[in-house]
């Protein structure tokens, strides 16, 4: 049976609590910071999905326990065909789990990599993906602020979809303690630890388009003081002797325009229509596109091995257990759970 969409979610709701027994693990399809991505198989009614494990002894020691908890709010509260949307929440004593949409074209940083430029045609359908899923998040009042290719996955028909919550937020005025993100994707507002707004996404946005077209980003650093020093220096943009082969002037403004540092002068900074509007976009069907009508430009072959390993050592499992039996830090994941809206610690752990 292939892979069950969103309209499953219900499925999840029959049992009081999921867990990893209600899984076949198959494959490990990455890893992150905190743990690994799974391919899974409910046992229940066959259907696949990605099973994103995060340990609950990494998310505290790195001090990311609001992030991981930030993502499962929002995601209960978003539904979109761009978004990899999430079907259930639940977790364990040492574990936290996210079940969600399985997608199985890899993601765009791994096809970037081994294909370093990709066409205009390509581009534009890329773009296109990634503006109608900041468009849905943007009228939710949340900014992404970490758009980047590791956060953009194909399924399996070609269509990017925008997955990893964990340093979105809900818009509010008084934002420049909020700096976290990538820095190469970062908006100069950011970098510099000011007031921003969805401005920032659109910035990281010009940033894939600039590294599809050019193989390269436009600011570049070994790390973030680095690139924001070159953020500073000079205004980067794709100058018409510059433009690769069978690429259009109007590509190379959409990319020179969202790159721009100011953010008063970045395109859809104060009107995201502005942004589909833009001459590069002139009869693109956004309909299609959103009904998945269109056929995308490029069919992704994802072959790659990016599980990794993510073994830990004996110490570092000794450690952890003793971090997960304070009841302070379980009590910090209290309400993870979706599926029955209960969490599994109801009551203090008895140890």
């Amino acid at each position: 049976m292939g892979n069950c969409n969103i309209t499953d979610k219900n499925d999840f709701q029959e049992t009081s609590i999921l867990s990893v027994h209600s899984f076949e693990f198959i494959e490990v399809l990455g890893k992150g910071g905190f743990g690994k991505v799974w391919k899974v198989k409910k046992r229940k009614n066959k259907c696949y999905f990605a099973l994103k494990m995060m340990s609950k002894a990494k998310v505290f020691l790195k001090k990311s326990v609001s992030s991981v908890m930030n993502e499962r709010t929002l995601l209960c509260q978003l539904r979109h065909p761009s978004l990899i949307n999430m079907i259930a929440a639940f977790q364990d004593r040492e574990n936290l789990y996210l079940v969600m949409d399985l997608l199985s074209g890899g993601d765009l940083r791994y096809h970037i990599g081994k294909n370093k430029k990709f066409s205009e045609v390509e581009t534009k359908f890329f773009c296109a993906c990634i503006i109608i899923a900041l468009e849905y998040l943007h009228q939710q009042g949340i900014i992404h602020r970490d758009l980047k290719p590791e956060n953009l996955v194909f399924d399996s028909e070609g269509y990017l979809r925008l997955t990893d919550l964990g340093i979105a937020r809900i818009w509010r005025p008084d934002n420049s303690a909020d700096t976290s993100g990538t820095p190469g994707y970062m908006a100069p507002e950011v970098l510099c630890r000011q007031n921003h707004g969805i401005a920032v996404d659109y910035f990281a946005l010009g940033v894939i388009v600039y590294e599809c077209m050019m193989g390269r980003r436009p600011y570049i650093g070994r790390n973030r003081q680095e690139i924001r020093d070159n953020v500073l220096a000079r205004q980067v943009q794709i100058k018409k002797n510059e433009i690769p082969i069978a690429w259009s002037l109007e590509a190379a403004d959409f990319a020179n325009q969202l790159i721009q540092r100011k953010p008063a002068q970045r395109l859809g900074s104060d009107n995201p229509e502005a942004v589909k509007n833009h001459e590069w976009f002139n009869g693109f069907e956004w309909n299609k596109l959103l009904n998945k009508q269109l056929q995308p430009p490029y069919l992704p072959h994802n072959n790659s091995n990016q599980g990794g390993s993510t073994k830990d050592t004996e110490q570092d499992t000794k450690e952890n257990d003793i971090i997960l039996r304070r009841n302070s830090i379980q009590a910090q994941f209290y309400g993870y759970n979706h599926d029955t809206n209960e969490p599994i610690f109801a009551e203090p752990l008895k140890l």
